[in-house]
């Protein structure tokens, strides 16, 4: 049993890594997309396509690595950080963009062993019942990682260029991930001693339609969320503000995260589970409706705030959902199977959002159709 004062540091380790997971692998290709197109020549399409495969490939490993979580937790985390670096230093070398595409891909693969999947199972297991604090403390310091790594990256980028840059990256990571998870993540977990006994109620929930039932209910309110918040920019420019005021309120949306990850910690421990879902459903369905409605600065940003607050808060109710309804002790492979379709459609909502907002006729009438959505998915999560 660790001290509280080595529990402290391995949490705070750990939420550092997820600064520099999340800074690296995701926040940074989307600030240097365009400048990595112009200096290529690639087609602007492409590179972001490769970014898109590399999300779904995350979706694709996220159940395999759960499973294997539950079991050796440094092993997986130590070789993804190690794939992710090389991933990294891959694309930043990579003469075509097919070579670039397969290095995204590989990134992605790492991705399910190194950001937040990864982070809650090590949490979940470690803390038990007393793991609330803990996860909103590492989603609070990966809400960081695009206020610190996105200006980094620009500066690199213009600086440099953007394969120097993605170098740095590189380095960057394999001198904070590789040591805290080589030293700080746990070998195994004392609480499951054996396979055998892992693997017995696993398969019997998974066989439930009543987690089938919560996984659809988490994948419509994730995607109607991210697929509105996504488009900020062009669904704020289409209300008449210019481009820099826009990009404020995609900004203030990331803020607004934050908000919502301390908020969750006002829901009372002994609420039911189907509580928080249902009610993150539910209120950001009408929160959706009045970014769509909203006119003017000041009521964009608070809708944009209130809309970015309900997406923080999804993401600590997700984190909980397994453990608080079946245990801890299958969570790695169950909340990698709720994971997948969260994360596979979180990556096409950009692409699907200006879908339908060209079919419906303006990115106002996509929020609505989002809020019916994310609604759906909060009355799904009723006693789930």
């Amino acid at each position: 049993m660790t001290t509280n004062a080595a529990s402290g540091r391995r949490l705070t380790a750990l939420a550092l890594a997820q600064v520099v997971a999340w800074g690296v692998l995701y926040y940074a290709i989307l600030v240097a997309a365009p400048i990595i197109a112009a200096d290529t020549g690639w087609d602007d399409g492409a590179v972001f396509f490769a970014i898109t495969l590399g999300l779904l490939m995350s979706a694709a490993c996220a159940i395999p690595v759960g499973r294997w979580l539950d079991r050796r937790p440094r092993r997986v985390m130590v070789i993804s950080a190690v794939v992710a670096t090389g991933a990294i230093a891959a694309a930043a070398a990579a003469p075509t963009i097919w070579t670039f595409t397969a290095a995204w891909i590989a990134c992605g693969a790492a991705q399910s062993g190194v950001l937040y999947q990864a982070a809650f199972t090590v949490i979940t297991h470690r803390y038990l019942a007393k793991r609330r604090g803990p996860l909103t403390l590492v989603t609070l310091a990966g809400g960081l990682a695009s206020t610190i790594f996105a200006p980094l990256t620009g500066w690199l980028v213009l600086e440099f260029g953007w394969r120097t840059a993605f170098g740095c990256l590189a380095l960057i990571m394999a001198c904070i991930l590789l040591p805290v998870y080589a030293i700080t993540i746990e070998k195994s977990w004392p609480h499951i001693s054996s396979q055998t006994q892992e693997d017995e109620a696993a398969p019997q929930v998974l066989r439930s339609a009543r987690f089938w039932l919560l996984a659809a209910s988490f994948a419509l309110m994730s995607f109607s969320l991210y697929a509105v918040t996504l488009a900020a920019v062009p669904a704020v420019v289409e209300k008449g503000l210019d481009l820099q005021t826009s990009a404020w309120v995609l900004g203030m949306i990331g803020a607004g995260q934050v908000l919502g990850r301390l908020l969750y910690l006002v829901i009372p421990h002994t609420a039911a589970p189907w509580i928080a879902p249902t009610l993150v459903g539910l209120v950001g369905a009408g929160l959706l409706a009045a970014f769509g409605f909203a006119s003017g600065v000041g009521a964009i940003i608070a809708a944009g705030v209130a809309v970015g607050a309900v997406r923080g808060a999804l993401t600590l109710v997700q984190a909980s959902a397994v453990a608080d309804r079946w245990g801890a002790r299958s969570y790695g492979k169950l909340n990698g199977v709720l994971a997948a379709p969260i994360t596979a459609l979180t990556a096409l909502a950009p692409g699907t959002a200006a879908l339908i907002a060209a079919t419906l006729g303006s990115y106002a009438s996509m929020a609505f159709a989002m809020a019916g959505v994310c609604a759906l998915g909060g009355v799904l999560a009723i006693r789930r």
